[in-house]
């Protein structure tokens, strides 16, 4: 692994939508957490868009897991869009795939 600093941000955008980019690993994810917590728990993220991320390891995939049972928690409903291959691998090999694509 370089040594280069790894960075995501979450955004919430128009329409109860938000965006995902950079880089799900454990050093990151715990950041995301907390926005995207807030975010689903306040009606602003009913859908997130995966698209701007760039790499992920198994945190990446514990983190979209844990919203989906916060927002299940708040009844809120919440669908992923733009899941990236390396995500669905690993939902696949952990035999969770089922619940990225719901919804």
């Amino acid at each position: 692994m370089n040594s280069a600093v790894l960075t995501a941000a979450f955004e919430t955008q128009d329409g109860e939508r938000a965006k995902v980019n950079g880089v799900l690993h454990f050093t990151t994810v715990t950041d995301l957490l907390k926005a995207g917590s807030d975010a689903i728990a306040n009606g602003r993220a009913a859908v997130i868009d995966l698209s701007g991320v760039k790499d992920s390891d198994s945190s990446g995939l514990a983190l979209l897991i844990e919203w989906l049972s916060i927002a299940r928690a708040a009844s809120k409903g919440l669908r992923y869009e733009n899941i990236p291959t390396q995500l669905h691998q690993l939902a696949r090999l952990s035999d969770v795939e089922e619940l990225l694509t719901a919804g």
